[in-house]
């Protein structure tokens, strides 16, 4: 959740909304009754609060999806889309303020095109990268509502005071800031009423027409198109379950005890369920207030070096990263880099982390070979491009593009662009949470051009890969690799002796025979084939012309026509054949020429 100003005071008085006064305990009771928590109708969560208690049911029931509510949302829909008249053609402003005018869900979609530049124009996407999750603030009665129908007891009970003013306010969520009644200054964030079950339609919609889709078109668009429906179908339950956020938080802290210059926020477990976040209270200033960092007495510089170098960590070392690097979302308090809302998040393997490290290095040694190996890998054992020196001829010329330039020049958002693009054309499917790192790349990227520019995020990530091991452990991993390796060539040539001792003793015995096979030659043989053919009909045509004219001269009978039958009967047979091969030759000549 983007907070604005988390250095903000509480609003005065004459700022304040009509609800500033803290509830009193009737009110709060009262709010129990409210119209998104009737009385005796709390949700089943309400009763699980924690990070190990949410109730896992099946996805229709769980998000009330009807037929009808579906049906009455794909007609919400196309009411908005025929407002903006997008049957009739989209400008790249209209196209954005069309998916936020549509919702939450569809602001995501946005977000998502905006970095699939095989799908829409560049124009697009630049567009639709301004797409932002702010939202008019939930009206304060609202948030208590929620929180009593959560918590299913008086909220005085918990918080000893809430800010009604946000921190900051989306399209899922907004946050507050709180006291705790035992003294802890807290943020509380607080999920939408009907915001997840509206999203779960919308997904489910998408998702049903981009299958439909596919099944009647199989162009690659719609594929595209079926890709950004899936990858947001996969993320949807993590972003809209706040019990994963608060997850993420806890996992988040340990990894950021490691480092003394890198924390987020302590999450609060026993005050989290699936709509409510309660986490420690942030105070410090944003990455994007220069000016006042500096004025703090910190060093832009070092603090983009250390951010990027422990962003490397995340994505190349453990492969838990923050998906959602801007701005807002970056604090720096007491000497730390604080980064807050981790309700996106990526998570890769170690096979995917491997295999990045290699293609980094592939392109900064002019290695087309090797990067494609890469790209097969990610697509796995089933990847058969069926032109290989095509895709390494269209990667020489990404390799020649990107790999020459100097560091500081290297624009990672058209690399990444440029990769994505050409393995679509060659068939092979990049992971969903590469797109993701991409995306978090060029989020990160964006931040340091505008309010870091003296730091560079693709050579501090090249130096951390090269100097990401030790000498220790270098040395140790060679030798492992070495003892594998040779562990695995033993056992060959081994087998390699035995399979020696038997063809030996087979030769011996008059018993070995070799089977041949020329892989790929089949098409030159069938060729061959044709023309032997041929010209052993065009010499058997030869053979009946010359034959049927000595008889003619010799003048046999009994005669037809004046020719002798044998040799009429010679000149019609030829006469046939000749049609039959220029027919021949023209025929396949044709099917050649098709393919």
């Amino acid at each position: 959740m983007t907070t604005e100003d988390t250095t903000s005071q509480r609003p005065s008085p004459d700022k304040a909304p009509k609800e500033s006064a803290a509830p009193s305990a009737e009110s709060v009771r009262a709010s129990a009754e409210s119209p998104y928590y009737p009385s005796g109708a709390y949700p089943a969560y309400a009763e699980t609060i924690g990070l190990f208690g949410a109730h896992r049911d099946d996805f229709s029931q769980r998000y009330h999806l009807t037929r009808w509510g579906k049906a009455k949302r794909l007609a919400q829909i196309t009411r908005i889309v025929n407002q903006f008249d997008a049957l009739k053609g989209l400008t790249p402003v209209k196209m954005r303020l069309m998916f936020e005018a549509l919702g939450p869900t569809f602001v995501k979609v946005g977000q998502i095109l905006s970095m699939r530049s095989e799908i829409l124009p560049l124009s697009f996407c630049d567009e639709l990268a301004k797409l932002r999750a702010d939202a008019d603030p939930m009206p304060y009665q609202t948030v208590i509502d929620v929180l009593s129908g959560e918590y299913g007891r008086p909220i005085d009970t918990i918080f000893a005071h809430i800010d009604p003013k946000p921190l900051g306010s989306a399209s899922l969520a907004q946050v507050h800031r709180a006291t705790l009644v035992s003294g802890e200054d807290v943020a509380v964030k607080v999920q939408r009423p009907g915001v997840r079950e509206t999203m779960a339609q919308d997904v489910s919609i998408m998702r049903s027409i981009a299958k439909a889709a596919t099944k009647v078109i199989g162009s690659s668009q719609i594929v595209d198109l079926k890709g950004v429906v899936e990858e947001l179908w996969d993320t949807f339950e993590s972003e809209t379950d706040f019990l994963v956020e608060a997850r993420n938080l806890a996992e988040f802290k340990r990894f950021a005890s490691r480092f003394k210059y890198m924390d987020c926020p302590t999450p609060y477990p026993d005050l989290c369920t699936e709509h409510v976040v309660v986490m420690e209270y942030v105070d410090g200033i944003s990455v994007s207030h220069s000016g006042e960092l500096v004025a703090a007495g910190y060093d832009l510089k070092d603090i983009g070096t250390k951010l990027v170098d422990n962003y490397a960590t995340q994505i190349l070392d453990d492969g838990f990263f923050h998906a959602d690097p801007h701005p807002g979302n970056i604090i720096v308090r007491g000497g730390q880099i604080v980064l807050i809302d981790l309700g996106m998040t990526g998570r890769l393997d170690s096979k995917t982390r491997a295999v990045m490290k290699e293609m980094i290095f592939a392109v900064a040694k002019h290695d087309s070979p090797s990067l494609a190996d890469g790209l097969l890998r990610f697509a796995g054992a089933e990847a058969d491009p069926a032109d290989y020196p095509a895709l390494l001829a269209d990667l020489d010329v990404i390799v020649k593009e990107y790999g020459t330039v100097e560091l500081a020049d290297l624009d990672i958002a058209a690399f990444i662009t440029a990769l994505t693009s050409l393995a679509q054309r060659h068939g092979i499917e990049v992971p969903s949470t590469i797109t993701t790192v991409g995306r978090a790349l060029v989020t990160l990227e964006g931040l340091l051009d505008e309010f870091i520019p003296d730091v560079n995020m693709i050579e501090i990530i090249s130096q951390h890969i090269a100097t990401s091991k030790t000498t220790k452990q270098t040395v140790e991993d060679e030798l492992k690799s070495l003892g594998v390796e040779g562990h695995v060539a033993l056992h060959s040539a081994l087998d390699a002796m035995s399979e020696l001792n038997v063809a030996a003793r087979m030769l011996t015995r008059g018993q070995l025979r070799m089977n041949m096979e020329l892989v790929g030659s089949q098409e030159p043989f069938q060729l061959l084939s044709d023309m032997v053919n041929r010209l052993t009909m065009a010499l058997i045509v030869v053979g009946l012309f010359i034959g049927s004219s000595i008889v003619y001269y010799a003048g046999m009978k009994p005669i037809i026509f004046g020719i002798p039958i044998v040799g009429f009967l010679g000149y019609v047979v030829a006469f046939i054949l000749g049609c039959w091969i220029v027919l021949d030759i023209y025929l396949k000549g044709r099917k050649s020429k098709k393919r």
